[in-house]
Formats: C-alpha cells, sequence, structure tokens
C-alpha cells in the first residue's frame, strides 16, 4: 500500500444522471494502472460533479443483509475497468438522505458508493461499522457489481457513522482508506487502525467536540501510518450533511490516492494545507 512518505517524494462538461445515461471521460490507458478519469485540477475536485455519468441502485430495507437499506451510486462508464467501493453511514437519528449528496459527489469522480440506512436511527458506532461492512460485502448482489474491484474498499461516516467507520476499519484490515466526519464514539483510541485514515473535525462542534473526539481518535491512529486530522473552521456537527467543498475536495482526494493509488493526487494533500478561511487546523504524516 502506498504510504505519505513516498507521496512526500513525488511532485507534491460535469456529467450526471439525467433520466438516462451520459457521455463519461475518456478511457484511461493501459498503462494507467487503478488511475480513473483526467488528470485532476483545483477545479474538477471542487466541481459539485466529476468527470463520469452516475446511474442509481436501490437496496430495499427487505432486501439488505445486515444494514437497513441504501442507495448505489456508480459510473455509467466501463471502459476504464473496475472501481473502488466506498459505503458510507449516517449519524444518530440520521437516514442516507442526510448524506446522499456524498453518494452522487464521489460516484461521479470514479468509485462505486453506497450510502446506507441503519437498522435501528440509535445505533452504536459499532454496530454501524458491521453494518457499513455488510453493505460493501453485498454490492457484489447489485446492477454495480460488475463495475468494482473487491479488493479497493473503504468507509466513510458521520457522526456515529464516522465512529462507525473506524470500528469498520478495525474489523477489516483490509480496506483502502477511512474518512470520519465529525465523528463520535464513546471509544475515543482506535491504534488497531492501520488503514490511511483522514479525520474531518469541525471548529464549533457542540455535539462531538474536536478535543473529545475527533482529535484523540486522530492521536491514537499509529504514529508511522497514514493520516490527516482537517478541522472545519467555524463549522458545526451537521456540516456534513450539507455539501461542502472542502469536504469533498480533501475526501475524494484522500480516496483517490489510497484506494486508486493514483499519485496525481498527492498534489492536494501535500505538503500539508496551511490554515485558511475554510479550515482552522491540519495535521498529517506527509
Amino acid at each position: 500500500m502506498q504510504s505519505m512518505s513516498r507521496v512526500a517524494r513525488a511532485s507534491l462538461a460535469v456529467t450526471v444522471l439525467v433520466a438516462g445515461t451520459l457521455v463519461g471521460p475518456a478511457a484511461a490507458s493501459a498503462d494507467d494502472g487503478l488511475r480513473r478519469g483526467p488528470d485532476p485540477t483545483e477545479a474538477s475536485i471542487e466541481a459539485p460533479l466529476g468527470p463520469f455519468a452516475v446511474e442509481v441502485d436501490v437496496i430495499s430495507r427487505t432486501a439488505a443483509d445486515g444494514f437497513g437499506g441504501g442507495t448505489v451510486y456508480y459510473p455509467a462508464d466501463t471502459s476504464e475497468g473496475t472501481f473502488g467501493a466506498v459505503a458510507v453511514s449516517p449519524g444518530y437519528t440520521g437516514t442516507q438522505a442526510s448524506i446522499a449528496w456524498l453518494g452522487l459527489r464521489i460516484a461521479s469522480q470514479g468509485f462505486v458508493v453506497v450510502t446506507i440506512d441503519t437498522n435501528s436511527p440509535a445505533d452504536s458506532p459499532a454496530q454501524r461499522g458491521d453494518q457499513l461492512l455488510a453493505a460493501l460485502d453485498q454490492l457484489q448482489e447489485t446492477e454495480a457489481a460488475d463495475r468494482i474491484d473487491p479488493e479497493r474498499q473503504a468507509v466513510m461516516g458521520h457522526s456515529m457513522g464516522g465512529g462507525g467507520s473506524l470500528e469498520a476499519a478495525k474489523d477489516r484490515p483490509a480496506l483502502r482508506a477511512v474518512v470520519p466526519l465529525t465523528p463520535w464514539s464513546v471509544n475515543k483510541t482506535f491504534p488497531e487502525v492501520s488503514a490511511p485514515t483522514l479525520i474531518v473535525g469541525a471548529e464549533d462542534d457542540t455535539v462531538a467536540r474536536v478535543r473529545l473526539h475527533a482529535e484523540p481518535m486522530y492521536e491514537s491512529l499509529p504514529a508511522d501510518g497514514d493520516k490527516a486530522y482537517l478541522e472545519l473552521r467555524g463549522a458545526a456537527h451537521d456540516a456534513p450533511s450539507l455539501p461542502g467543498t472542502t469536504i469533498a475536495r480533501y475526501g475524494i482526494s484522500w480516496l483517490k490516492l489510497y484506494v486508486d493509488d493514483d499519485e496525481r493526487y498527492a498534489q492536494f494533500l501535500c505538503p500539508a494545507p496551511e490554515p485558511d478561511e475554510q479550515i482552522s487546523e491540519y495535521r498529517s504524516t506527509c
């Protein structure tokens, strides 16, 4: 698996489903490995949608095995081969509607994404972690199955879903990336998590205060691992429930770099960004 130290040594028309499949990007060459899509720019990773047309499949609650149902967003174009898979969980009392924007936005950048409902609105982070893994497994039974590389999986989640993403990574070390968003959990230490992890906290979060949740979670991750901590300036706990350019920019770059081994995205993560109007703090092992 690629490391941030390796990255540090490196030189550091929007399409969407509208009643059918639209035209996607030109196919990558055989020498591009796991790269998907055209060369990225700041504009492309901050755009509301990426270069891939997106189709949708629904997993009903009754058909779901181990979770509360979900929606699968996947690239319509298969000319570039298979894609990495990402499962996303909502937070306490939340539904997949609160994270739907992540499904469409990430899928349009070249991933298969499943946003889930949980079995119960009050499910614990550990339960949500199990459900994220169950959703990843069930992707092989959906219309997107032929587009998925089962060896490239990642998890994300908001609030208790963010804690759940860390629990999932603890239980499945083979995951390629973890992106907890304003995570909450009774458990604050995750030294077992070896997957590259980007934790996003919110400066004004009064539900999962960063000094009690996001920061100790980040600090507990292995010191020699690939990890980063991004704090959204002036943001509240529910910031990940609304489309956000900063979350998308760094979340997509993280997934591209570690799920796809795509070093074209290293430039957006290393060197670490300086605090600005959107970011109050950024730490990493870059």
